[in-house]
């Protein structure tokens, strides 16, 4: 029997996406198939760069074609494009350069929820993702200081030009106002801004704007929801039940606003000493995984308290580029691959509609 294509995409059926649980075929992943006397050559797209299994799902696409007869080689490349989640909705608009909205939200202050979004955002890009970070955090916008950024938002032909840091475009609140200066608005102007931040910035070609949120449940996160279609939510918070239990709130404000909560993030989580290797629970521990099975939500991962994780968004050098071998630089990189996991999950999910970006 001459080897063919179709050989090929036959035995490559056999292999199934973990998270979307349908096979490479038919998903669209295999784009190229070529033969050259017993040579196969294959090139696999998938969702994302952050892919947790890509990998693995080449050495399962190599073996399988290597057991049928007349191969002698096979060369697997892996490319990757990043699906857009569009939106059912036609109220809620695709944002002009992003792909996908990933909200970083916590119930109560205090977790680290901006230096999870901060170096979230820097694990995306180091896979390859092109990722920008929106300080929605209005009232206390820290991101310039944890990427290192100072300065002043430019301007062209109308549209805010975001800074870059790092690989990674940014656009805050921080840039606007003196260091010392208060923000001291209301609903509206706050809606103003969040519109702003969305529709008048130029973001280039972006995969995930990572919107970094202010805690609790209000008119910020309802004012995102207005204005863009999110393609998920991140829920982060420490272990102890006071954080809890605002953490279950955030969960349900973000169900109630129809955004899919892409998964919980325990922060603080156990510090390990760096001289003896000892795990101690300091603020207790496993209260977010736990949480995340009551509520049947996805648990992305657990990150532990380290002096050089404060030190890097002190300095503006996050622990992931400063130190990513380290426990805590691994964990972000871990809950990075589920967190694009899930947001290809939410893209598969919805149906593939043009959808007018708003000017």
């Amino acid at each position: 029997m001459a080897l063919d294509r179709a050989h090929i995409l036959q035995a490559l059926s056999t292999i199934e996406d973990p998270d979307l649980h349908r096979d490479i075929v038919t998903l669209g992943f295999v784009k190229d198939v070529a033969i050259a006397t017993g040579r196969v050559s294959i090139t696999i797209e998938l969702t994302t760069p952050a892919c947790p299994v890509r990998d693995q799902m080449k050495e399962q696409a190599r073996a399988a074609v290597m057991r049928l007869p007349g191969v002698t080689d096979v060369a697997v490349t892996k490319t990757a494009k990043v699906r857009t989640a569009t939106s059912p909705d036609a109220g809620r608009a695709l944002v002009p350069g992003v792909k996908n909205i990933v909200a970083v939200g916590a119930g109560k202050g205090g977790v680290g929820k901006t230096t999870v979004a901060v170096n979230l955002a820097l694990a995306l890009a180091k896979t390859g993702s092109r990722v920008g970070v929106m300080d929605a955090d209005i009232y206390g916008p820290n991101v310039p200081i944890m990427l290192g950024l100072q300065g002043q938002l430019g301007a062209e032909d109308g549209k805010i030009v975001p800074p870059e840091a790092h690989g990674i475009q940014v656009v805050s609140m921080g840039f606007l106002t003196p260091d010392d200066s208060p923000v001291i608005w209301r609903g509206p102007m706050l809606h103003g801004a969040i519109r702003q931040f969305l529709m008048e910035v130029r973001w280039n070609a972006l995969d995930y704007l990572v919107v970094d949120l202010p805690p609790g449940t209000g008119d910020i996160a309802l004012s995102l929801s207005q204005t863009a279609f999110v393609a998920g939510a991140i829920v982060v918070t420490s272990p102890q039940q006071v954080a809890i239990a605002d953490t279950r709130r955030a969960v349900v404000m973000y169900q109630k606003l129809n955004i899919p909560v892409l998964g919980l993030i325990e922060n603080m989580s156990y510090f390990t000493c760096p001289s003896c290797g000892h795990e101690s629970d300091i603020f207790g521990r496993g209260g977010g995984e736990r949480l995340a099975g009551e509520m049947g939500i996805p648990f992305l991962g657990s990150i532990p308290i380290s002096e050089p994780l404060r030190r890097g968004g002190d300095t503006g050098l996050p622990i992931v580029l400063a130190e990513p071998s380290s426990l805590a630089a691994r964990a972000f990189a871990s809950a990075a691959e589920r967190t694009a996991a899930q947001v290809s999950i939410q893209a598969y999910r919805t149906p593939v509609i043009p959808v007018k970006p708003v000017s």
